[in-house]
């Protein structure tokens, strides 16, 4: 028991020891005074970098819209990556640990670490790719695998894109193999005309036409007056009849609704029906009375 005794009197001693809680308190203080300070930096350089990147919204010269965001969005991260490690050194330092010692061991560890962490490093060395490349950028529209959206952000290690029913994709760089993007060049918006047999397809073709005419007027999104092509496909009760329109990109959803609206309602106007399902029946004994009639 006498060893209990002297263990316990020693951590007594210890705890009452003022000088040991003034050392405690001040490390505490400098740890949280270290955090909030992390946390204003990080805010500060974030503010700083929208600055400038503003700025650069005046000037004469100036790089793509959807660019400068993927940029903004590059540098938040890095910086905050570089800010979070700073201060976690220095944390390491309040508690009396050699950081020079653990940053010159660094890269012995750091190799070995890299052998388990292949994906990370291509991760890394895929985002640095497709924004040196100029592949996508934050705010273009696009397909990558079976995902299809808006893209939010361009990380170092992941992208993510939002979907248009809201749903956030997030996905690694090195998965990203294949990439469609509708937002660099124009759209085109393709309308699909259904009327019926009975009418007159040269006149609906005309009417269609001086429509079509108009509709750049109407429709800012239109780069030039939509073209019609002709007669596509001859259905079971329609003749199906083809628009064209180049649009801005990522405006041919909203072109192709206007111009069905606009044509349908146009050749309401002259009287040209669009077919609708149509049944017809006979009865075998009428057919023979009207033989022996």
């Amino acid at each position: 028991m006498e060893w209990l005794v002297k263990l316990w009197k020693s951590i007594y001693d210890y705890m009452i020891n003022s000088e040991m809680w003034i050392n405690l308190g001040i490390k505490s203080l400098r740890i949280l005074a270290i955090i909030i300070g992390t946390m204003i930096i990080i805010r500060l350089t974030k503010s700083l970098v929208n600055n400038i990147f503003q700025v650069r919204l005046r000037a004469p010269l100036r790089l793509n819209e959807r660019r400068e965001n993927t940029l903004v969005k590059l540098i938040h991260n890095v910086l905050t990556y570089v800010i979070y490690f700073i201060s976690f050194l220095m944390i390491l330092m309040e508690f009396e640990i050699d950081v020079k010692g653990l940053i010159a061991g660094a890269g012995v560890v750091g190799l070995a670490v890299g052998f388990g962490a292949q994906n990370l490093v291509r991760d890394v060395i895929t985002g640095f790719f497709i924004i040196f490349e100029r592949q996508f950028s934050v705010g273009d529209y696009v397909k990558i695998s079976k995902f299809e959206g808006f893209v939010e952000e361009i990380g170092l290690r992941v992208t993510k894109i939002k979907s248009w029913t809201g749903e956030l994709h997030i996905l690694p760089n090195s998965s990203i193999t294949e990439v469609t993007n509708f937002s660099i060049h124009n759209s085109i918006a393709v309308v699909d005309v259904s009327i019926a047999y009975e009418e007159d397809i040269p006149q609906a073709e005309k009417v269609i036409q001086e429509l079509l005419e108009e509709l750049p007027k109407k429709y800012e999104a239109m780069i030039k007056t939509p073209e019609y092509l002709g007669v596509q496909t001859l259905g079971a009760s329609e003749v199906v009849l083809r628009v064209i329109s180049e649009v801005k990109p990522m405006e041919h959803w909203a072109a192709g609704r206007a111009i069905r609206k606009e044509i349908k309602l146009h050749l309401d106007e002259h009287g040209i029906e669009i077919p609708f399902p149509r049944l017809v029946m006979y009865r075998r004994d009428e057919e023979k009375q009207a033989e022996e009639g």
